[in-house]
């Protein structure tokens, strides 16, 4: 045998029951680029007398040191007797030249039978057809009386909640606040509650949101634009179209402030603050509508009786919403239930 050239086989297990399967694994040691011809067995073709290769599957190439390469192949094989067997050497062409494996050794088993009672045993049995039992379907007879009854008071109710009579409501005002009283409040609400603190980045930014949001507020209410949705930039230039510029330098100065607070985390003095708050108050008072129509809200106003009807038919609503999950809940149940008796 050349030298690092080899063939080797091993079969696992050694010990089956009679019809299990075992696999022989031939492993062929050779250069790299060396022609290789494995022993080639067609189905159900014995090995040796008793045992069957059931079929051979390749393993593929694996690399090695010094340009050396491995070659596997698995042979599946069966018995259906039990002794023990011996496998002859398996050999492999490389190049031209064969080499061959050890041989094996497969210790094929069977089960054992008492023989000597056989009363514990019985035949097969012939088919029979099964009996109806009641015990089996009544459950679902009883729950689908119980669905029909609950679909029909069910359905009852819905009609009873369909057909109801709107309820009558009784009206009650109340006045709206005014844009500017409401930016005002927020502002002084402001001043009382935060204060920024000049060591607090966190504290400086939370007081210039609060403070750019209520004015924002306020000129959404008063000039009619969506200025909760646009930049400090985009605000002036909209107010430049309807209000004085003169007016708008300090408002200009408030925004470019807090956006530098908010986004360059800017740090202001207390003093700078209180102007900015006092820049707020002025724009407000000097762009403000005092004369504007008070607009009235319309709020529902119900007599008791008609906060009992009201509670009823909330009470109904849940009442059929119940019926109908609890219906769905029993016929998946009765469905699933009649899917077992049947299959």
């Amino acid at each position: 045998m050349a030298q690092g050239v080899s063939v080797e086989a091993t079969v696992s297990p050694i010990e089956i029951l009679v019809g299990q399967q075992a696999q022989v694994t031939v492993t062929a040691t050779m250069k790299e680029g060396s022609s290789t011809v494995f022993p080639v067995f067609q189905p159900s073709q014995t090995l040796t007398p008793g045992i069957e290769v059931l079929s051979s599957k390749e393993e593929g190439v694996k690399g090695k040191e010094n340009g050396y390469v491995e070659r596997s192949v698995t042979y599946t094989i069966t018995s259906f007797d039990d002794t023990l067997y011996y496998l002859p050497p398996f050999t492999v062409n490389i190049d031209g030249k064969k080499y061959e494996s050890k041989s094996l050794a497969l210790k094929v088993l069977t089960i054992e039978v008492d023989t000597l009672h056989p009363e514990q045993f019985f035949g097969p049995k012939g088919a029979q057809s099964n009996p109806f039992l009641w015990s089996e379907w009544s459950l679902s007879f009883w729950l689908s009386v119980v669905l029909l009854m609950l679909m029909a008071v069910g359905y009852y109710l819905y009609l009873r909640l369909r057909d109801n009579k709107p309820i009558i409501k009784s009206i009650s005002f109340v006045k709206r606040i005014l844009p500017h009283q409401r930016a005002m409040q927020e502002i002084e609400s402001l001043r009382v509650e935060h204060r920024p603190s000049d060591d607090n980045q966190e504290s400086m930014k939370q007081y210039y949101t609060r403070l750019t949001e209520a004015l924002r507020k306020y000129i959404e209410e008063r000039y009619g634009f969506s200025a909760m949705e646009m930049t400090s930039s985009e605000i002036i230039e909209h107010l430049l179209k309807s209000a004085d510029a003169k007016s708008l330098d300090e408002l200009r100065h408030l925004f470019q402030t807090a956006d530098l607070v908010k986004f360059a985390k800017y740090s202001t003095l207390i003093n700078e603050n209180d102007a900015n708050l006092m820049s707020a108050i002025e724009f407000i008072n000097e762009t403000k509508q005092e004369n504007q129509q008070a607009v009235e809200i319309v709020q529902p106003k119900f007599t008791e009786e008609e906060q009992r009807s009201k509670k009823t038919r909330t009470i109904l609503k849940w009442v059929v919403i119940t019926i109908a999950v609890v219906s769905l809940c029993l016929l998946c149940y009765i469905i699933y239930n009649l899917y077992q008796l049947l299959a």
